[in-house]
């Protein structure tokens, strides 16, 4: 019999560890001879948003992604991780659904998507108005561990829709990748504006100094991706990021310009303000829309969908603010200076 070759990969080292559920994730796919996967008791007792639970998650997904340096790439399908996988998902959907139990329907929960608060307070309307460099590096460091994957778990859910939806979908996340151009695709200028501040630039590099509201966040992508059972709340996902971003990434791209960022780092999100306007008419009438003419029992699904982004986003912005407001670093770790 011939034995499949066990491929290493050459992706970003494996971010350290955050507790004894991660610490058994992490050793296992740095192939420890003292490796112990945690059992179904520790993981139950993790809090379902915190670091631990959050980091051993994320270690899972990259797995699916560009995977660690040193791991072999036959560990995306181990059963072992698999099984651990499955019950650090059902402690995060347990929570999420728990939290979310009293969203609005569909169409209330996108109608409220439409509407900018006056006097907003969220992170872009600080950072628009009073954030400084700093600020601002520690915000684009914090996105880079989403930013620096494109939308690759969005494009996991092409192949559970159909018709309209379908085509849709494609049409949008063509953009994404720069409409077959490299140096156009959004991970690329993202790459680039980080550059123009001075951040490594390097995929998960700054996945040890984001805490786990960012990881969170990310994993929420991934988890919706992964599951075809989930098809209906990665749509609303996809809408929520669609709606809700041309006004935030306009604020930002103010940000830039009035701190003198540099011209990448304004050109990312300038790029979003207009592309992402046209997107989001598109996404609501097509692809929510063609889906949920295909399979309208998948309504509830799409409102988790939108419900879930909103509450980990809110979650993000919180723990931002809150430290920014103290004068301090809303990282695990301050960035070294530019």
């Amino acid at each position: 019999m011939t034995l499949l070759t066990a491929a290493v990969t050459t992706g970003p080292e494996a971010p350290e560890a955050r507790g004894e559920v991660s610490r058994g994730v992490r050793d296992r796919l740095l192939g420890s001879g003292s490796a112990r996967l945690p059992r179904a008791a520790e993981i139950a007792r993790c809090a379902p948003y915190g670091e631990d639970l959050q980091l051993a998650l994320h270690l899972c997904y990259e797995l699916h992604h560009r995977g660690f340096a040193g791991v072999p790439d036959t560990l995306e399908w181990d059963p072992d991780l698999l099984r651990v996988r499955a019950l650090l998902e059902h402690r995060f959907e347990s929570a999420l659904r728990h939290d979310c139990r009293h969203r609005p329907n569909a169409d209330e929960a996108l109608a409220v998507l439409l509407m900018e608060p006056v006097g907003g307070t969220g992170v872009s309307h600080f950072l628009m108005s009073s954030g400084e460099l700093w600020h601002l590096r520690e915000y684009v460091a914090l996105r880079s561990v989403h930013q620096l994957r494109e939308a690759d778990p969005h494009l996991w859910v092409i192949p559970r829709l159909s018709g309209r939806a379908k085509a849709a979908m494609a049409a949008v996340e063509y953009d994404e990748y720069g409409c077959g151009r490299a140096e156009r695709m959004h991970s690329r200028l993202y790459a680039d504006l980080m550059a123009d501040l001075g951040l490594d630039p390097s995929y998960g590099h700054h996945v040890d100094v984001a805490g786990a509201e960012v990881l969170a966040a990310s994993n929420l992508m991934s988890m919706f991706g992964l599951h075809r059972r989930l098809r209906g709340a990665l749509v609303g996902h996809f809408a929520t990021l669609e709606t809700t971003s041309p006004p935030a990434a306009s604020r930002i791209a103010a940000a830039m310009r009035r701190t003198g960022a540099g011209p990448a780092a304004e050109r990312y999100y300038e790029e979003h303000v207009e592309a992402d306007a046209v997107h989001e008419q598109l996404v609501r009438r097509d692809v929510v829309g063609g889906l949920l003419e295909d399979e309208p029992d998948l309504a509830p699904d799409v409102a988790f969908g939108i419900a879930a982004t909103c509450l980990l986003e809110d979650r993000l912005g919180a723990h931002v603010l809150d430290a920014w407001s103290r004068g301090e670093s809303a990282l695990r770790a301050p960035l070294p200076q530019s």
